[in-house]
């Protein structure tokens, strides 16, 4: 299936565009008008872009269906402040509530059941129940266009930054699965950051990785292994020699078991390694793979 963007309508093409490009984090956005009056708003076109200067980038888009713009965006461009409160799941209920898109001058804040706290270094309000706000000064707007659909780049730097200490580690650093994210998804779907839905994957070395195309080919054509698994063989920074005093039991087994059929033992070798790749367990699974080739 191929789609050329300029042949759909604008929804057809936003759906697209959603739903492919996620899990997007929640960017909830608190601002106050030129009145005072104060604003909440979520957004998930929004990200981290840089460090230094830390730089925030969230873009309340034109509507679709009239082209009008949101509240956020105005109180932006009047007051160049803003507070983004990152969205955990034990508030993303009350977040959605917030998105309804009340009359001017509405406090979303009492609507969605909101706390607001005020801010140390800005005028908008943080919200409590977020655990880490970001007070933030908007440096520049970029509108990207004038028609509904188009977005509204507001670069924002972060002047004050508040953390709950509950989603800190012993380290801490923040915890995933104590800070409980939310991400949005295509239509309303989202995505909750935590429990199995988080997994590590080792960064690659400073020393390189030999790489997939470097793997014995047994190995780099297995019929059991996936690319995932080939990427973390291909992580180590060289090739990897059979460890004498490596010994497992499981591998004992299979050797002893699948003597008398080698091909059928190779499948088995290559199945506990995937295995121990799945656990994170890079080296033993050489040592496995490593002993399947020489089979």
């Amino acid at each position: 299936m191929q789609i050329d963007p300029s042949q759909l309508k604008t929804v057809e093409l936003q759906a697209y565009l959603q739903g492919a490009i996620a899990p997007r984090p929640i960017c909830f956005a608190s601002t106050i008008d030129a009145d005072g009056r104060p604003n909440l708003s979520p957004f998930s076109f929004f990200n981290v872009f840089g460090s230094n200067p830390p730089t925030l980038i969230f873009s309340p888009s034109r509507r679709v269906r009239d082209n009008t713009v949101k509240h956020t965006l105005e109180n932006v461009y009047a007051t160049k402040e803003v507070v983004i409160n990152v969205v955990n799941y034990a508030m993303v209920q009350q977040t959605s509530l917030s998105s309804c898109e009340y009359p001017t001058g509405t406090n979303e804040f009492e609507k969605a059941g909101f706390t607001p706290l005020p801010s140390e270094k800005v005028k908008p309000f943080r919200v409590k129940e977020s655990p880490v706000q970001f007070e933030c000064i908007v440096k520049q707007i970029i509108e990207t266009g004038q028609e509904g659909g188009a977005g509204n780049l507001v670069i924002c730097e972060p002047v004050m930054i508040h953390l709950n200490e509950n989603i800190l580690d012993a380290a801490g650093k923040i915890d995933p699965h104590k800070i409980d994210l939310v991400a949005r998804m295509g239509g309303d779907y989202y995505c909750r950051a935590s429990g199995n839905a988080v997994f590590e994957v080792a960064k690659p070395n400073t020393q390189l990785g030999i790489g997939v195309d470097a793997l014995p080919a047994t190995i780099r054509n297995s019929t059991i292994l996936t690319g995932n698994h080939l990427g973390q063989l291909g992580n180590v920074h060289e090739m990897p020699t059979i460890d004498a005093a490596f010994y497992d039991d499981h591998l004992k087994n299979i050797i002893q078991y699948y003597s008398v059929t080698p091909e059928e033992m190779d499948k088995e070798l290559h199945r506990y390694a995937r295995k121990l790749l799945d656990e994170g367990k890079v080296s033993a699974a050489w040592q496995v793979l490593l002993t399947a080739a020489g089979q």
